[in-house]
């Protein structure tokens, strides 16, 4: 995300930018350090801490007079054209702020990012009373990114692994050939760890500090709970208990042998008329990532979704684990864990992973058909993965390969690279370089 604001400082064109993603991935982290890093002049305006600069954006929208009324409202700040960043965060909190980004891009003296926790919820769907709606979207003028979890890569920076180390094993993956047995096994450990810590910020700090897998319960706990003080108070009216039965569906939906995603899981004769909302709004949340079931392996795949069928994922692993109970943490981690819920976690993994790596993800099951957990647009291409807790026969992508003739198909596998023919196995950590 820092290499993307800095290509973003380089060739942006007055445009705004706007950073969404769930709570606590480290957003205002992220900005915080790139703008006190790479501009002379850093300037960050909260509305939620700041409630009385909201009048910065009332009244005039020209960005001669929005300026002018932040020197007046903010003591010693610096304007430098050209080398001052301002931060708006919690923009969802002034809707003043955001018409007039409009205002400020076709200005261009200044780089302006804003950010929020939620940003995904459209207005009317957030019962939060301090969201206020938007006059008018600032379409052109700014562009939006969303920010995730730190992904397993991410995870062995955090290690101390090197660029080099990781090239390593990208040089490996792109030339097909097999990993030395005792790397292999120590990449297989550090990604079971990967799982079970996840990619929240604070939680993998608090890990690389301690170590404690104890400790990463406990934080997870306290993220989970905001999560559920989130939907208290940005779900609507009896939304809110709809909203929190789907969240925690999910765990006992991912361990099943057909993943997927039923109403009836969530409440005994549950429909879409009722839960179909609760599902979106997840989804717009980032808390969750859904998964459409595409009867038509052709591109687009999005025009051949099935109405109603889809998968639903916690957006981060980790949290996932922490949901399922220290006992099945400390099973996968001792990799003595079997079951549904093991092909569950793995699925999970990679579906974070690819949507992280800029994928719309979809999986591919028809009438009486076996299922293929993954299938990606890549290289103008329908690609297809298959996900396998262990090495297991592939019949889903081998009846895929045999019907659609795919350039490469991809499994996942607990084990080390291989090629038969376009089908490729990798070890589930290499997901990574997909």
């Amino acid at each position: 995300m820092y290499d993307y604001l800095l290509n973003w400082k380089k060739e942006h064109k007055n445009e705004c930018l706007l950073v969404k993603g769930a709570r606590q991935v480290g957003k205002t982290y992220l900005i915080r350090a790139f703008g006190r890093s790479e501009y002379e002049s850093f300037v960050e305006i909260n509305f939620q801490e700041k409630v009385s600069l909201k009048s910065v954006f009332n009244g005039d929208k020209t960005a001669e007079e929005i300026y002018k009324r932040m020197t007046a409202n903010i003591p010693g700040i610096r304007l430098i054209p050209g080398k001052t960043l301002i931060f708006l965060d919690e923009i969802q909190k002034c809707a003043d702020a955001r018409t007039a980004l409009k205002f400020l891009a076709e200005d261009g003296k200044y780089d302006i990012i804003a950010s929020g926790s939620l940003l995904g919820l459209s207005y009317g769907t957030d019962a939060d009373r301090e969201v206020e709606p938007v006059e008018s979207i600032p379409v052109g003028y700014e562009k939006s990114v969303i920010m995730y979890s730190m992904d397993f890569e991410e995870f062995l920076w955090a290690y101390g692994y090197t660029d080099e180390a990781i090239e390593y094993l990208r040089d490996l993956y792109e030339r097909f050939e097999k990993v030395p047995t005792e790397t292999n096994e120590r990449y297989e450990a550090l990604l079971r760890e990967y799982l079970a810590v996840g990619g929240m910020p604070e939680v993998v700090a608090d890990f690389m500090n301690y170590k404690d897998f104890t400790r990463v319960q406990q934080i997870q706990s306290k993220i989970l709970s905001a999560y559920a003080d989130d939907i208290s108070q940005h779900a609507k009216g009896a939304e809110k208990l709809k909203v929190r039965n789907c969240y925690d569906s999910i765990p006992r939906q991912l361990a099943k042998e057909n993943k997927k995603f039923k109403y009836s899981e969530v409440e005994h004769k549950g429909t879409l008329r009722k839960f179909g909302d609760s599902v979106q709004w997840l989804s717009d949340a980032n808390m969750a990532i859904m998964c459409h079931n595409t009867t038509t392996p052709t591109l687009p795949l999005n025009a051949y979704e099935k109405d109603g069928e889809f998968k639903l994922y916690i957006a981060d692993t980790g949290l996932l684990l922490a949901l399922f109970g220290f006992e099945t943490k400390k099973a996968l981690i001792n990799n003595t864990l079997t079951g549904f819920s093991k092909g569950g976690i793995y699925e999970n993994f990679v579906a974070q992973t690819l949507v992280s790596n800029g994928y719309a993800i979809h999986y591919y099951k028809i009438k009486d058909s076996s299922e293929l957990e993954f299938i990606i647009e890549k290289n103008g291409s329908v690609i297809p993965i298959e996900v396998k807790a262990s090495n297991a026969p592939t019949k889903s992508l081998d009846r895929f390969v045999e019907n659609f003739k795919p350039y490469v198909a991809i499994k996942l596998i607990n084990g080390n690279v291989g090629k038969n023919g376009v089908k490729y196995s990798i070890p589930h950590y290499m997901a990574m370089f997909i």
